[in-house]
Formats: C-alpha cells, structure tokens, sequence
C-alpha cells in the first residue's frame, strides 16, 4: 500500500471528510468558534487585534471600513499583523488634517522638516538695534551733526588763538593783536611760572589794615586781615570759582610788584596806577567784608605781603626756612569816594 493510501488518524467532519492532524497532545489544532458561532470564524485574538481597527474616536465602526482580520497563507490570522500598521481612523484623521492645513495639489512637507524649518526661523539672527546718532530720525542727526561741527571749530579757533597770544611777533599778531588779546585775557590767560626752570615755590599772601576815623572822631587802627586767606578759602571745594576770587588780587599785587622799586616807590606812571588800583581793591574789601564803614570813615590803608617758602617733600634733600618774609607798604590815604565805595 501507498504511504499516501494509509489511513491517517485525521479528525473526521460531519460528512465523513478528513480534517487536519490532532496533535500529540491531544488539544484540536484549529480555534475555537468565533462570535457567530460557525467553524473557521476569526480568532479571539485576531478579532481583539481588529477592534480598534474598526472603531473611530468614539468607539463605533467607522463607516466603510471593514473589520475582517488579516489572514496568513492558510486562511489563519496573522499574529504579527496586530499593532504593525496604524488605525485606518487614524490615518485618515492625520490626512484630512493635513489637507485641510495645506494648498491643494502641493505635496504635504514631513512633520520633521516642518519642525527643522520652524527652528531655524526661530534661531535666524535678526539686525542689532540702532544706538547713539544713529538712532536718532534724519533731522536730529542733520542737528546733531551741525553741533559736532561747531564745537569742532570753535575748538580749532581757540587752540588758535591761545598759540597766536604766545608765540612770537608776527604779521597776524601785528594785524589782529586785538582780536586776539581779547578772546584770551582774562580768562585764558597763560601764566608760564608753572612751567619754568624754577617754578614758584612760595606762597604769598596780601594783608591789609586801616585807619578809622569813628564816630567820636578818634582814630582806630585796625588789624591785619589776610585777604588772600580769604579768597583760598571761598575757592576751595567750589567746583565754579569766580575770576575775581582766582585771579583779582594776585595780579594786582604782581602789577604792584613789577611796577615799584625795592623802596616801595612807584616806578613811572604805571607805578601810579598801581597803587590807585589796589589801593580801591583793599578799601571795597574792607567795607563789604569786614564792614567797617558801620564803625566810622576809613583815611587811610596800608598793605603788606607775607611769603612763605613751599616745604620740600620728605624725600628731598632740599631745605628751606619756614619764617615769613614781609614787605611793607607805606600807608596811603582814601579819598572820600573810595571811602564811601566809590571811586575817585
């Protein structure tokens, strides 16, 4: 007998037809009835599998969408079909969305290269805002620019005039000696002392005392008032010092100075006018500072100068006397405008 003859111990169907092997442990090789309760129905677990499949977001069968599993070569569900491909729901969720977001006829871009996109327009270097001149509209820096150039120029031309006021004679000083003198005296004057071979090392303050005739018609001498300890004190700490507090009395004692002999004796007629000129500087002082009018009428004053030499630094070898110089001036008489504040 043929070996395909042998009668096999095949399970038997109701017709008499054989049906697949059982195997060795005696369990049938086919499932179990599926819910309609027909023989070789879906499996329970490609039925659980398909589920999803066919439910929309509200858990009901999708229209049109059919719910037979997928099966293998044999007519048996695959196992491995189960959760590989997406819901249909889904997929169509996603496609509608998409389509409804984007042109028609276009393709529809990646969501990853979306994303790269989003990100470099998000990152992409954007212009520095404008600071200073150039922020400003066209006309204000039109202004702004017209300001710098004055300055420039103004700038330029006191630079000018301040080298034309020291140098040497020559035709522009000779043309516009003038012009020039009064843009730098007083205020921009230079005094070289500063930057001579031997600066000046002392300090030099100018005293003055008067005569007052009081009330009763005695005569009063005052004492010595320090006027230049004045003036240092009142500049001090002032960030904006007046010119006549800086400058006022000093050049009138070094007018004084250069215009008198070692006598005390006017030289020429500057000699003169330097006495009339710190004579009334002295006597204006003592009546608006000192207000010494109140006590009577000043006749005369008489002013003297204190020097005292610089100490040098600890470190230098250098060694100077201490004791004040003093030159005294002959007394000389007010006139009566002068007395009152006035002047002759």
């Amino acid at each position: 007998m043929d070996a395909y003859d042998e009668d096999s111990h095949d399970r038997r169907g109701p017709d008499g037809s054989k049906g697949a092997p059982l195997p060795d442990d005696g369990t049938l090789g086919h499932e179990p009835p599926g819910a309609d309760g027909q023989d070789g129905g879906p499996s329970a677990t490609g039925a659980a599998a398909d589920e999803p499949l066919a439910q929309g977001a509200e858990g009901k069968p999708a229209e049109g969408v059919e719910t037979k599993p997928a099966e293998g070569r044999e007519g048996e569900p695959a196992d491995d079909a189960v959760g590989d491909e997406p819901p249909a729901v889904g997929r169509a969720a996603v496609e509608s969305s998409a389509a409804g977001s984007h042109p028609a006829g276009l393709p529809l871009a990646a969501p990853g290269l979306a994303a790269d996109a989003d990100a470099e327009q998000a990152v992409a270097p954007t212009a520095p805002p404008r600071t200073g001149v150039a922020a400003l509209s066209p006309r204000y820096q039109f202004g702004a620019a017209v300001a710098l150039a004055a300055v420039a120029v103004t700038a330029c031309v006191h630079l000018g005039m301040v080298f034309l006021s020291l140098a040497p004679a020559n035709t522009v000083t000779k043309q516009h000696g003038k012009a020039i003198e009064d843009w730098v005296y007083p205020e921009f004057e230079q005094n070289w002392k500063l930057f001579a071979p031997n600066p000046l090392q002392q300090n030099i303050a100018v005293q003055v005392r008067a005569e007052v005739r009081t009330k009763d018609g005695d005569l009063r001498t005052t004492g010595w008032r320090d006027l230049s300890a004045r003036d240092g004190a009142a500049i001090d700490g002032n960030l904006l010092p007046s010119h006549t507090q800086q400058n006022e009395l000093r050049r009138a004692w070094d007018f004084l100075v250069a215009t008198h002999g070692t006598d005390n004796r006017p030289v020429g007629l500057r000699g003169a006018l330097s006495e009339t000129y710190m004579r009334r500087i002295v006597t204006m002082r003592l009546d608006k500072e000192d207000a010494i009018g109140r006590e009577g009428v000043v006749q005369r004053v008489q002013v003297r100068s204190r020097t005292t030499n610089v100490q040098p630094p600890v470190w230098s070898r250098e060694r100077f006397s201490s004791k004040p110089v003093y030159r005294v001036l002959p007394w000389w008489t007010v006139t009566a405008d002068e007395a009152a504040g006035g002047v002759a």
